[in-house]
């Protein structure tokens, strides 16, 4: 059987916290952003966690997040 391949796209998107949550950016982050507040633009610049729903999904994608 092949190696499980990593899909790097998501790779990209994704990060793994010291206690093994999964992390995330926040989507709509750079286009048109002079229209948008400033409250709403300071949260893009925090990374959010994963649903717990998508974390089966994510870790299917990306087998090196799975520590």
């Amino acid at each position: 059987m092949p190696k499980m391949k990593t899909h790097k796209g998501a790779q990209r998107r994704y990060g793994v916290t010291g206690s093994g949550k999964l992390l995330r950016m926040k989507r709509n982050s750079s286009h048109l952003r002079r229209k948008k507040p400033r409250a709403v633009t300071r949260t893009y610049s925090k990374k959010q966690s994963v649903d717990a729903t998508q974390r089966k999904r994510i870790l299917r994608l990306v087998p090196a997040l799975n520590r």
